[in-house]
């Protein structure tokens, strides 16, 4: 429930140099400040915006509203670039069930996502959740990223959705270095 600037404070209280931001939080925070003023702020506590999280709606959604996550999708990429944050996480979209067809467009989805993001200098992270019935497990998010086959998508390892989902110690051996863009830690 804590503001972006609360969210700063702590974390620097904490001896902590960097952090994943919420972008809903910088959202709301640049309606009140300035990017001036907010880089200001990370500057006096000695912070950097090591992750954004996340964005939705990129891999599934068609018409209208694709045409609307995507408008925010680009938007929060501009947010990125002004504040030099590398990698942003991204999720998959909520679905009942998942065809061939729709896998085939969330591929094709995220590689256009991550050539949007490349020209922002931007990583994508695809996160897996765990009780998802689309992209629930990391090997199934492995696959993704290497059937997009962009050099700046990476798999998102969130471990308290690889420990409470589908996923196996086994899918590790299919994870390479190159290929895990960012780690969420859990206290599970």
């Amino acid at each position: 429930p804590s503001s972006f600037a609360e969210d700063v404070a702590h974390y620097a209280d904490a001896g902590c140099d960097a952090l994943e931001v919420w972008l809903t939080k910088l959202e709301n925070h640049l309606d009140k400040h300035s990017a001036a003023d907010t880089r200001k702020l990370l500057a006096d506590r000695g912070m950097t915006l090591a992750a954004a999280a996340y964005q939705g709606g990129l891999l599934l959604s068609q018409g209208e509203q694709r045409k609307a996550h995507y408008d925010h999708f680009r938007k929060r990429l501009d947010l990125c670039q002004q504040f030099g944050i590398k990698t942003m996480v991204v999720v998959a979209d909520f679905v009942d069930k998942i065809d061939e067809t729709a896998l085939n467009r969330a591929i094709v989805s995220l590689t256009q996502a991550a050539q949007w993001a490349a020209g922002f200098d931007v990583t994508l992270a695809l996160e897996f959740r765990g009780k998802n019935t689309f992209c629930a497990s990391l090997d199934t998010a492995i696959a993704m990223v290497q059937t997009c086959g962009e050099p700046n998508v990476g798999v998102n390892l969130d471990v308290f959705h690889y420990y409470t989902g589908p996923s196996k110690f086994e899918d590790f051996a299919h994870l390479t270095v190159d290929r895990l863009a960012h780690v969420q830690i859990a206290d599970l």
